[in-house]
């Protein structure tokens, strides 16, 4: 099979990490995977932040938990208040992926990004997550407040993230398959 549909058929969502970090020359690579995606009328109007210093996750992810106690939704306020939630997973690397929100195609460039991001990963033996939290939360003040302090520029809204990092010996993989309906072809 050819190499990059075999990788794009292998790769799944990670959610338990080893602390080995993702390796500087392995980010670059990722990154550049990135600015690679398709976007619209190639302004590339996007921005990604990389995260790899573990003190600014914890507190990263103790500005969602505030955010999400604030909440109106039961299952939000339920992760604000948990003591064990953590919205990338323990992951060692988190990049933010954000564009200004007056381009209609926003965050249709941020999910092609992120999509290099996930398969570039899964190339290298890195695993990778879709992270939501921060496009739910970037408003709060004091989420807004951290994300400018760490160079996600001011006018962007967050469109998601990608956990990385190198999965856990002791977790299981889903078995993929395509569910039956999803594919019309018109000849």
């Amino acid at each position: 099979m050819n190499e990059v549909l075999q990788n794009i058929k292998a790769r799944r969502s990670v959610r338990a990490y080893t602390d080995r970090q993702v390796s500087a020359q392995d980010l670059d690579l990722i990154l550049e995977a990135a600015a690679y995606a398709p976007n619209g009328m190639h302004y590339e109007t996007w921005h990604f932040t990389a995260i790899q210093d573990a003190a600014i996750l914890t507190e990263l992810n103790k500005v969602i938990k505030g955010a999400f106690a604030k909440s109106d939704e039961p299952r939000l306020r339920e992760r604000g208040q948990s003591e064990t939630y953590c919205c990338y997973y323990h992951a060692p690397t988190l990049v933010i992926v954000s564009n200004e929100p007056t381009q209609w195609w926003a965050s249709m460039d941020c999910a092609c990004a992120l999509e290099n991001i996930f398969l570039a990963a899964r190339s290298l033996g890195i695993g990778s997550c879709w992270i939501n939290q921060l496009g739910q939360t970037c408003d709060d003040p004091e989420v807004r407040a951290l994300l400018t302090r760490l160079g996600v520029p001011q006018n962007h809204k967050v469109y998601g993230c990608a956990a990385l990092g190198y999965e856990s010996a002791n977790t299981s993989q889903k078995e993929k398959w395509i569910k039956e309906g999803t594919i019309t072809i018109v000849r």
